[in-house]
This record gives C-alpha cells, structure tokens and sequence, in this order.
C-alpha cells in the first residue's frame, strides 16, 4: 500500500511545480528562468517539449502505465494487411487533453498568446516520453 502512495508523489509534485510555471507565465511574472529561456535558441519549444514530456512520463508512471487499447487497425492497401493494435498510455492522454486545453486557454489570456507550435512540442514531448518505462 505505501508503494502506491508514494508512486503519486512524483507526478503530483511535478503538475504543481507546472501549474506554478504556468501561473507565473499568465501573470507576466518573467523570472530569470523565462529570461534565460528566452536567450537559447527555440528555448521555448525545448521546454514545452522538455516539461510535457516529463509530466507524461511521471503521470505513466503513477498509473502503473496503463494504458488504453483499440481496436486493430489496417496497415496496408491490398490482400493480407497486416492488422496491429493501438495502444496508448493513459496518463499521456490525459497530459495531451491538459496541454491542448492549457494552450487554447492562452487565447483569452491577455499576457499570453495560443501558439500551435508550443502544442505540437508539448505532443511530441509527451509522445518520445512515452516510450520510455520505468521498471519498479
């Protein structure tokens, strides 16, 4: 039981150190972090690339890497298709549907602008993330 527990403490602590990022970045609060981000090149897309994708592995990690399986799909255009199975982590789904509603809210933040570009570095970050498993 204890080992569940503690299993959530990594993921719990690293959405509250994003949400802080966040909180920071929608507030206009540019610390030396964001400044410093800010002077390497396409530093900004590292980061979301970097910080989703770590999220997603954390949160993989605190589901026990569960994941979701659908139905087989087809690859392939003539006789004997190779059929394959579809399986996609659970917690990187829901770090997916966190990023995509984080970066559309930024439209009606006045301080803050929706860039697709920063969505498609946080899905790349959490789907290279997600092929990583930590073995417990």
């Amino acid at each position: 039981m204890q080992y569940i527990q503690t299993r959530w403490l990594y993921p719990l602590g690293f959405f509250i150190f994003i949400s802080y990022i966040i909180f920071l970045a929608d507030t206009a609060d540019y610390n030396f972090a964001f400044r410093l981000v800010g002077h390497i090149p396409y530093g900004d897309k590292i980061a979301h690339t970097l910080l989703y994708g770590v999220m997603a592995l954390l949160l993989n990690y605190g589901l026990g890497f569960r994941y979701i399986q659908y139905k087989s799909i087809s690859v392939g255009y003539c006789k004997g298709t190779t059929p394959y199975k579809l399986y996609i982590q659970l917690g990187a789904i829901i770090v997916l549907t966190f990023a995509t509603l984080e970066e559309f809210s930024q439209y009606f933040i006045p301080s803050r602008t929706f860039d697709l570009w920063d969505l498609m570095a946080d899905f790349i970050g959490v789907i290279l993330f997600s092929f990583i498993r930590i073995k417990s």
